[in-house]
């Protein structure tokens, strides 16, 4: 399941994780040290505790469901105390499991009826052209006067990917060279037919997207702004580009500059 062993071997290692921090991390760590001494030069403990908390409120969070709190803290308190655990380690990661999966499958409901609901009333829209009924839907921004792209094209493109509330998961940094042959089925289709210079918004159900599958939120409706840069590289062309990785991942760009994840 999902990040279900990923709490303990943080708790394991966050003792390590700011020394080693101090050394890996620069000039900014070292900084970060130095102000949390005291006047005597020793480490202010409180300063450490603190910052060790939020390495495990970062972790929690990462989990998918919300803890409570006072439990949490009432468990390390019991543990320092040297009181028995209501669970032993291997019955809590089996039932962080359990909670995990029966909320991965509560959002994946939520958003598959989400996305039904968005497509079938963006298909009444003006100017919105369905691809595949209720399933891929696209609108022309800004019309292109190039080459048109075909299917199995290598495409330059920019674009930009998005939720239904507007967020942004990933974007292109620069103009980025892709194979329609290794992108997701929403994707690849949405952009045929395409001219060079032509903008267009493709809204894609998680049907011919993600599905549940990959790191975003299941069943995820996906909106993406697409410039055509260029409609087809050449093999030669291709040779003196980076193509964006295709090592069987599913993710296209995530937040905070991670490289994109062809698409796939």
């Amino acid at each position: 399941m999902l990040l279900r062993n990923k709490f303990f071997s943080t708790i394991a290692i966050a003792s390590s994780f700011l020394a080693i921090a101090a050394y890996a991390g620069g000039d900014s760590q070292n900084n970060a040290l130095e102000e949390s001494k005291k006047e005597d030069g020793k480490i202010d403990i409180q300063k450490v505790s603190e910052a060790f908390g939020h390495l495990i409120g970062k972790n929690l969070d990462s989990l998918g469901f919300e803890f409570n709190m006072e439990q949490v803290i009432k468990g390390m308190e019991d543990s320092v105390a040297g009181k028995s655990s209501p669970m032993n380690e291997t019955e809590c990661v089996q039932a962080i499991s359990l909670v995990q999966e029966e909320s991965f499958q509560k959002m994946a409901s939520e958003n598959l009826k989400e996305a039904d609901n968005f497509m079938t009333n963006n298909a009444r829209n003006e100017g919105v052209v369905e691809l595949e009924k209720y399933k891929l839907q696209y609108k022309i921004e800004t019309q292109g006067a190039g080459v048109v792209v075909e299917e199995h094209f290598s495409p330059m493109i920019r674009y930009t990917g998005k939720f239904l509330d507007g967020k942004v998961f990933g974007s292109s940094q620069e103009d980025e060279l892709i194979s329609l042959d290794e992108t997701i089925q929403g994707f690849s289709q949405g952009i045929v037919g395409m001219k060079e210079g032509e903008k267009r918004t493709i809204y894609i159900h998680p049907d011919l997207g993600y599905g549940t599958s990959g790191y975003l939120p299941p069943n995820s409706t996906l909106v993406f702004d697409i410039e055509v840069v260029k409609a087809n590289m050449t093999p030669e062309q291709e040779d003196s580009i980076t193509l964006i990785p295709d090592e069987g991942t599913r993710e296209i760009a995530l937040p905070e500059g991670a490289k994109q994840e062809a698409l796939r």
